[in-house]
Parts: C-alpha cells; structure tokens; sequence
C-alpha cells in the first residue's frame, strides 16, 4: 500500500469514527446534521415516556398572552405543539411576540424541538387570526367561481400573513362537501357540493399554503357535510353507507393524499353504518387506521379536532380516557383549546398506561415519531415560518398588499345573479328614495360608495337561534321605516334575517336581496323579491363585488355550488 492510500485510509476512518462518535453522543439535538429518518429514530430512541407523550400534545391558550401553566408545559415537558385560538388574537403584535418567547423556551430543552404553533385560517367565515389579517371571501365563494387558480391564491395569501407571525400549521383547507342543506357548522366553510370539484380546489389551496410556507390540514376527515348538528355541542351522526362515503365524502380526501397533504384533521362524527356502537371518527381505530392509514394509504399527520368538543368526550366518558382512545385509534397530535394542569388525569393517566401497556407506548412512540420527522422536513426545509417573528416588523406583510388586490378580484368572481329584475343592474332615479339594511358597516360602507344618497337601516346582530322577540322588533321597525323608501337593499345572512325580509314581501316595495354567508336562505321564498346577488362572506370584499355587480361595474357570473333539489 502506497503512503498516499495509506493517508487517504486512515483519514476515511478517522472521519467515519467521528461520524459515528457524533452520531451516538449524548448531545445529539433536532438541529444535528444528520439525516432526517435516522435523527427522528435517535431523538426517539433518547426520549423518556413523558417526552414522548408531551411531543403529541398540542394545547392552546385562553387571553392574549401564553399562560405561566402553558409556559411550564413548554420548559417543563417540552410539549410539541400550541395552538393559537381565536380569543387572543386581536393584537397580532402579541401573537408573535407570544410564539417568539414560546419557541426560545423550546429551544432551551435539551433536544431543542421547535413547536408545531397552529390555528385555524380557513377564510371567510373561520379567521382565527384577526387584527389586521385579510377577511377573505372563503372557500363557498371559491366554489362559486370555480377556478382552482382563486383557490391556490387563497391559500397563498391566507397563508403568508400568519408565516410572518411564526405560524407554521394551518388547519384547511377545509374539504367538507356541502351535502346538508340544514348544515350549521360547515355552510360557506365547505368549496360546494361536488366532490370532484372540491377536491381540485382543496388540493389548490394546500398547495398555495405550502408555497406560503406553512403546513395545510385538510379537514374534517371523514366529512362532516351531511348533518345539522354541530360537534362542539354533540355527536353528529352520519347514517350513510360505506359506498357512499367512498363516492362522495372521500373523495376530497383521496385528491389530497395523491398529492402528499401533510396533515389531516379527524372529525368528531358518528358514522354508525361503519362504526355500528356509534364510535366518533376520531376515536375510531377502523376509520383511521384501517380505512385512513392502511385503505386510503395515508403516510402524514393524523391530528385531532379539539378534543374538549363534547362529541368526543361524551362518548368516551371523560376527557382522559377520550384522548387515549384518540391515540390508539391513530391521531398523532391531541388538541385540547384549553391548557391541561401539569398533573391532570390526561398526563397522568396515559403516562401510566405507557408504562403497563406495551401496545399503548408502541402507539405514542409512533405518534411522536410522526411528529418529529415532520418537524425535521418542515424546519429544514427552505421555505418555514420563523422560529422567532420580529414582533416590531410584521406591520411590513399584513395585511398583504397584493392579497388585497387578489380577494377584491376573486369576490368579483364569485358573485351569483339568482334573480335578475328590473332594478339589475340598479341605477336609482334622481328623486328614488333608498335604503340600504343590515347588520354590518362594510354593507353600509360599501353601499354608500356606490349610491351616496342612500339611507341605512341598522339590524342588530343576534347570535341566538331562537330569538323570535328579535326578528319581531327588527322587522316591525323595518317596516315602519320602509314606508318611506321606493326601493330596499336589504341583506340576508341567516334564518333571523330571512324573518326580518320577508315582512317587505307585500309592501310593494322594489326589494333588492344581498345575501352572504349560505345561500339556501334565499334559494327559496323569495320568489316576491326584484333583484337577488350572492355573496358568500361578511367580508368588505364580499360587499364591494355585490355592490359593484348591482351598480352593472361587471356581469357576475359566479355559479351557486350546490346541487339542485
């Protein structure tokens, strides 16, 4: 052997010694050059029990800044994942701010995981994240366009102003089909009816999402289209059979996971056709793991709705023994709104039970696993939110300037022309008295632009569901004031202002229906009214393309996406 190849050899051992010597030493952390299957199997292979179970826990928090609880969780449990919710984001300075100082406390554990930081950024009528971020017309009015460009963008641009703030996770697109016409939950959530269709558009936003640098989560799995009932309250029951869920709520779901979606949201849903003891989805081991997991060949992150819901937690009897069947039915991330104590029975209980129940640690030890190598490709990849947002400097992308531009265009797209009368295009004469009624400013914002000397009438906003005492004085109010008026634009977003509208219908007023939200408020009824345009969210958006269209700037030719009666 030559001296050359002698050198040349004992440097190739020496640099695989301290390859394996680095590999193996006790400091090894998440940020180790190291390739990403096998770092995820060490960092594993090193992890306690309670190390394990903490990485698949993702807890949210109530006000506007973290709690002292949730910061013990971090620091003293090195907890995998928070959740951002929709009551502690008004300042968007403090969301970032909150995440920055979340993730230095993770970076100071000894493995140094960054968090999984979450929220739910659908568009339209679900906007967690608040403050200055976009209102967004929402996935209906992307349905009604039917482009899946609008889709990709509305992804794209909902995305990048929470990257700026340091959320990675986006719980949508939200793939639920449009099935229920009595839905409460989904409504305008959902892109339409079609499944197709909603496939191609859910696969267009997850891809504008990962574009925009943040995880999308397609939702909710298996679907939760066909019921009335909301799972926050109770159990929802599907009663359809396993060939239709193949035909109908799956598909969706199979266009995504062709397409590598890097995370789904199990629902809180009883399909007892499938599940005959009336087992919830997301407690249901044949659903995920057999059906999910093993069918559908599904390889991302399986993640929980928020298990503090009452559809899970009745079922399983308590909120402990709800998430341990959560995990062994095959979720990865558990979601609970509110912030566990340090001690409660859902720590405490399954960290037992890994203890016993070799099964059950196999489980979770998979579930974290899961977790981290997700974590790995996400953080290691070019394009990820920033581990610490300059809480100074997000003024800078939200709201986003050219997303400002793209959702005004897309709302244009979407509006629908149901009825098309005399007053379409509405161009009032000089002496025609009008009035302009509803419940929001960006109606009569919008409205004022448009026609200067109209009058508006406000209608208080209610939230209870049965409130007849309020649809009486509202509309007999709106009638006395109408009296006045030649013509009416009133808007209609649900079954109290449906009410409320229906007391002009013999007045023998020209009445103008702006409807928002669903449109099967209006799909029926209102046969008696002139002129009626669909919107399909309460956003400013929303409100200048149905004024624009009535006013005749441009010829709506957005297409209601429901099927027909």
């Amino acid at each position: 052997m030559t001296i050359k190849k002698l050198a040349l050899y004992i440097l190739f051992a020496f640099t695989s010694l301290f390859s394996f010597a680095q590999n193996t030493s006790s400091d090894i952390t998440f940020w180790s050059d190291i390739p990403d299957e096998q770092l995820a199997n060490m960092l594993i292979n090193r992890m306690s029990d309670e190390e394990l179970l903490a990485q698949i826990l993702m807890f949210g928090w109530a006000g506007q800044e973290p709690s002292d609880l949730l910061n013990s969780w971090v620091t003293q449990r090195g907890l995998g994942s928070v959740k951002v919710f929709g009551w502690n984001t008004d300042d968007i300075k403090k969301v970032a701010k909150s995440i920055r100082i979340l993730q230095q406390e993770a970076a100071g554990r000894k493995f140094q995981i960054p968090l999984f930081v979450a929220t739910d950024q659908e568009g339209g009528w679900i906007r967690h994240v608040k403050g200055e971020t976009a209102d967004t017309p929402g996935n209906m009015a992307i349905g009604a366009s039917g482009y899946p460009i609008d889709a990709y963008y509305s992804g794209y641009y909902i995305n990048k102003e929470i990257f700026a703030l340091g959320i990675n996770m986006n719980f949508a697109p939200t793939v639920d089909l449009y099935t229920n016409r009595d839905s409460s939950v989904i409504g305008p959530r959902s892109f339409g009816a079609d499944p197709e269709i909603s496939g191609i558009l859910g696969e267009a936003f997850a891809q504008g999402s990962i574009a925009a640098g943040v995880i999308p989560t397609a939702k909710h799995f298996p679907g939760h289209g066909d019921t009335s009932l909301d799972s926050h309250g109770k159990l929802p029951e599907i009663d359809i059979s396993r060939e239709t869920l193949e035909q109908r709520e799956l598909v969706p779901f199979k266009y995504l996971i062709k397409t590598e979606i890097p995370a789904i949201m199990s629902g809180h849903l009883s399909f007892p056709q499938i599940e005959q003891d009336g087992t919830p989805a997301s407690l249901s081991k044949k659903i995920l793991t057999d059906i999910l997991r093993n069918e559908m060949n599904y390889n991302g992150l399986i993640i929980t709705d928020d298990m503090q819901m009452n559809g899970a937690t009745l079922f399983a009897g308590s909120f402990h023994k709800a998430v341990t069947m959560a995990i062994e039915a095959g979720n990865d991330i558990i979601i609970s709104s509110k912030t566990a104590n340090l001690n409660d029975a859902i720590w405490t209980k399954n960290v037992e039970r890994m203890k016993t129940v070799p099964a059950f640690r196999n489980r979770v030890k998979d579930a974290a696993s899961r977790v981290i190598l997700a974590k790995l490709k996400y953080f290691k990849s070019s394009n990820h939110a920033p581990l610490y947002p300059d809480e100074n400097t997000i003024y800078q992308f939200i709201p986003d300037k050219e997303g400002q531009k793209f959702f005004l265009e897309q709302a244009c797209r979407s509006i629908s022309l149901l009825k098309k009368g005399s007053a379409f295009p509405f161009k009032p004469e000089a002496e025609e008295k009008v009035l302009i009624a509803g419940p929001f400013s960006a109606l009569f914002n919008e409205g004022k632009k448009r026609y200067p000397k109209a009058d508006t009438f406000h209608i208080s906003y209610s939230l209870n569901s049965d409130n007849s005492n309020y649809d009486e004085w509202n509309g007999a109010n709106l009638v006395y004031t109408a009296r006045k008026y030649d013509t009416i634009i009133i808007n209609v977003y649900d079954q109290h202002s449906v009410n409320i509208a229906q007391r002009l219908k013999n007045m023998g007023k020209k009445v103008i229906v702006l409807s928002i939200m669903s449109p099967v408020y209006v799909l029926n009824d209102f046969d008696w009214a002139d002129t009626i345009l669909c919107g399909y969210s309460y956003s400013s958006f929303s409100f200048a393309a149905l004024f624009g269209a009535l006013n005749g700037e441009f010829v709506p030719e957005g297409i209601i996406p429901l099927n027909d009666d």
